[in-house]
């Protein structure tokens, strides 16, 4: 199975993709989709919108996982990201991927064992699970891959191997 993990954002997106044979983890690739804080919020949806479907063009996942929205404090960008969010979720439905949430404390939760584990914890633990030599970078890409691979660990346990045929 080949999982596309999206950590949603606007002005930054991040993706890991990994695929999962048994109970083997391996890195596709990640990292980030930018966009200009100067340009107008439209022509950024649109950017993302284009990147999601190369991404999803490039790598031919078998599904996505992406991250729940969670606004504690900054409720300005809550409109923006939700936007953004939306965009990634129609390319997804464009390319006809099943799409699978997970709220921040389930991939903590599932990644680290402990849902209110510190970023710097669930970055360690997913540079131990997918075997890499170093943490991946920026931030934003390893969240992408800890929701891919809450994803993996989800699936995997509720379909007792299903996908993991390919």
């Amino acid at each position: 199975m080949i999982i596309l993990g999206i950590d949603p954002g606007y002005a930054i997106v991040g993706y890991g993709v990994v695929e999962l044979v048994r109970t083997r983890y391996r890195v596709l690739d990640c990292g980030v989709i930018t966009t200009p804080a100067k340009i107008p919020i439209e022509n950024r949806l649109l950017s993302i919108h284009k990147e999601m479907t190369n991404l999803i063009e490039r790598f031919n996942p078998d599904c996505m996982s992406i991250e729940e929205l969670f606004f504690n404090s900054n409720h300005t960008t809550a409109i923006p990201c939700a936007e953004a969010r939306g965009v990634i979720l129609l390319a997804a439905k464009q390319k006809g991927l099943d799409i699978f949430e997970y709220t921040p404390l389930q991939v903590k939760q599932s990644v680290v064992g402990y849902g209110r584990a510190e970023k710097r914890q669930v970055i360690a633990m997913v540079t131990t699970i997918l075997g890499l030599s170093k943490p991946p970078k920026p931030d934003d890409a390893a969240d992408a891959l800890a929701i891919a691979v809450c994803h993996g660990n989800s699936a995997g346990s509720a379909l007792s191997g299903y996908f993991n045929l390919r």
